[in-house]
């Protein structure tokens, strides 16, 4: 079956539990993925219903302003609509509503333009969270420990990126 000197590695393992998984019955009522468990939950997910819902109410929607912004009056009031608002609306709704959006992107990318510091400020190469190399003399020789975490200065990038390091 197994040699006595076969190593339990982490992915051996994995491959055993997929095929254990892969013998386990049909009718399973522990397993909530098949449509077969008897304790899993029935119907569509909440999600699902608010998703379809929502949909054919933006349709119904639209199609309904469609009628009343392209519809002669005539014909609604002969269909017994005789209330509904001024046409002026048809037009002025959705040009307010780009408007907004235009404004609302001005802002944003003005607001991201005065929060972000100038590029000549230290802020960007800087800030709370840097952290300095410390320099830890090793005391073995043929030992190098792991440096800690820390930051790359500005200088050893420049040196790194614009100096001919071969």
């Amino acid at each position: 079956m197994e040699s006595p000197h076969s190593v339990n590695s982490p992915r051996r393992t994995l491959s055993l539990s997929k095929q254990r998984r892969k013998t386990v019955s049909v009718f399973d009522p522990d397993d909530k993925t098949s449509g077969f468990g008897l304790s899993g939950d029935h119907g569509p997910k909440p999600s699902e219903v608010y998703g379809f819902v929502g949909s054919i109410t933006t349709v119904v929607a639209t199609v309904i302003f469609f009628i009343w912004a392209y519809v002669p009056e005539s014909w609604l009031q002969s269909a017994g609509i005789s209330y509904y608002p001024s046409r002026y609306w048809a037009l002025a709704v959705p040009t307010y509503v780009m408007v907004t959006v235009v404004l609302m992107l001005g802002f944003y990318i003005g607001l991201n333009f005065i929060s972000t510091p100038s590029p000549a400020s230290l802020n960007t190469i800087f800030d709370e969270f840097s952290k300095d190399p410390s320099s830890n003399e090793c005391s073995l020789e043929d030992e190098k420990p792991i440096e800690p975490i820390s930051d790359i200065g500005i200088d050893r990038i420049n040196d790194i990126m614009f100096n001919d390091v071969t």
